[in-house]
């Protein structure tokens, strides 16, 4: 027989369970809310194509696609494979400023390989926010996780002081549509480009191979470091000097270049090609400074056979060329030398080949009293 003290716990136990069950219930569906809501709700989206968009050179010219880095002209102009890359939106980046509390980013990726197997989704397909600290200068914020072609995420959620903000657009992925979201009440101002960037034309490192997110590449970190535009000529195993690449940049309003050509050519190849890509860059741009990269070497070059004697044979054929040129009366002519890009630990790369980001750090070091010098010529 169940006595009255039973009968009062189990009624208790009935209201708790029930209690309980009311709760879950609430919570599942305030979760539901939240999630049909989303993070991004009633924010106002900006178009980025409505003030700019940094490292988009040729502005005058047409492109196929919003976020190509070559004009639509130089399809059929330059080599296939260098046209198909050129698609991938490394380098780019929109400057702006805004008070927001929450900065959101909406975005449509050209291509369904969000990853590849030595580089993740954040530096292949991701974006990357950077804010300007007036006491640290760039700081970074967040970056996008890519899980399908479209694209919507909260990077920035803190105070409402005004300040700068810088977003990368992807390495190994197109873009097709771009917008950043603010909330209604903020302030938000798009910058504009800013003129004579640093031009870098080279191979997969240069494309961004195995940053873990736009940011890192040293040509982003360069362009931080040294408050200048930049543009990525990068093109995966396809930077070679070729002479109709050279015809583009000859037309480009630049403060630098940077030839880095050597991880993709042969010492046969770089003692044909430097000369003559050199003398072309300078008829079409006398004044412009011009930065010859040698090849850095694999991190493992010492357990690979022959690694060596290539990279040996790189930079005797790259120096070479440097010093001809020199004598014939080149001006404005700088070299940065291949040994020191990615250290000597041999822990500056991901595969051997391709810098991680501590490699990316370590080049850009390198490059940056050459490139300062360069400046300062010009």
């Amino acid at each position: 027989m169940i006595n009255r003290r039973q009968s009062i716990v189990a009624i208790s136990g009935l209201g708790l369970s029930l209690s309980l069950r009311a709760t879950s219930a609430q919570q599942t569906a305030t979760k539901q809310a939240v999630k049909k809501a989303g993070p991004t709700e009633g924010l106002v989206w900006k178009n980025v194509l409505d003030f700019g968009v940094e490292g988009r050179a040729w502005t005058d010219l047409k492109r196929a696609r919003d976020f190509d880095r070559f004009p639509a002209e130089a399809e059929g102009k330059v080599p296939p494979a260098v046209w198909g890359l050129s698609r991938d939106s490394a380098g780019m980046a929109a400057r702006f400023l805004s008070d927001s509390p929450k900065i959101a980013v909406r975005y449509e990726l050209s291509k369904d390989r969000l990853a590849m197997p030595h580089m993740p989704a954040t530096g292949v397909s991701g974006v990357d926010l950077y804010a300007k600290d007036d006491r640290r200068g760039w700081r970074w914020v967040n970056v996008s996780f890519p899980e399908s072609k479209k694209v919507e995420s909260v990077l920035y959620s803190a105070n409402d002081n005004k300040r700068e903000f810088l977003l990368y657009l992807p390495l190994y992925n197109g873009v097709d549509k771009l917008e950043i979201g603010v909330t209604p009440d903020s302030h938000f101002e798009g910058l504009t480009p800013r003129p004579k960037p640093i031009v870098f034309y080279g191979t997969s490192i240069t494309h961004g191979a195995c940053a873990s997110r736009p940011g890192m590449v040293h040509t982003a970190i360069l362009g931080r470091w040294l408050h200048r535009p930049v543009v990525n000529l990068g093109f995966s195993g396809n930077g070679r000097m070729d002479a109709g690449v050279g015809e583009f940049l000859g037309a480009m309003d630049a403060s630098v270049f940077v030839i880095d050509c050597l991880p993709n050519m042969s010492p046969a190849e770089v003692t044909a090609r430097t000369e003559p890509f050199v003398k072309a860059l300078r008829q079409a741009k006398p004044d412009v400074p011009i930065v010859l990269v040698e090849d850095r070497r694999n991190t493992n070059a010492e357990f690979m056979s022959g690694r060596n004697a290539h990279h040996d044979g790189n930079h005797k054929a790259l120096k070479a060329a440097f010093d001809a040129l020199k004598q014939g009366g080149v001006d404005k002519l700088y070299y940065v030398l291949g040994d020191g890009l990615l250290g000597e630990d041999g822990e500056g790369a991901t595969d051997g080949s391709h810098p991680n980001d501590l490699g990316f750090m370590r080049q850009a070091s390198e490059f940056r009293p050459v490139l300062e010098e360069a400046l300062a010529a010009q």
